[in-house]
């Protein structure tokens, strides 16, 4: 359980690690609109990200044990808010769908590099 904590804990501290600095890149260097983009689609996916975790965490605390249906349901909850705030934001031409779709990444490249940081750690670790 150790490694799956340490994991998640990386996660969880990288997304708003690359969600700064993916922010503040792209509103020097880009487009108000991309970096707009970049901004609301990494904000949706990162609150998504901490409220599936810890929906997952309560529901599975020893304490008492919540019913899948309510954690499907919670799911799908969120999945079509956030679909709706994607419609607007796209259909009102607030964001640069490009920008959107880079924010939107900041949690899978979040558990890529914790991916990347494991394998190192097993093959160094190994190598030694």
């Amino acid at each position: 359980m150790e490694i799956q904590a340490r994991i998640l804990r990386f996660v969880t501290r990288t997304n708003w690690v690359f969600f700064f600095g993916a922010s503040l890149v792209c509103l020097v260097a880009a487009s108000l609109d991309f970096a707009l983009g970049v901004i609301a689609g990494g904000l949706i996916v990162t609150v998504n990200f901490h409220l599936l975790a810890r929906t997952l965490n309560k529901a599975f605390a020893p304490t008492r044990l919540a019913s899948h249906n309510v954690v499907i349901a919670k799911y799908y909850v969120r999945l079509i808010l956030s679909g709706v705030i994607l419609f607007f934001l796209i259909s009102g031409h607030y964001v640069h769908p490009l920008g959107l779709f880079v924010g939107l990444s900041i949690v899978v490249a979040s558990i890529m590099a914790a991916t990347v940081r494991e394998f190192t750690k097993i093959i160094f670790k190994e190598a030694v």
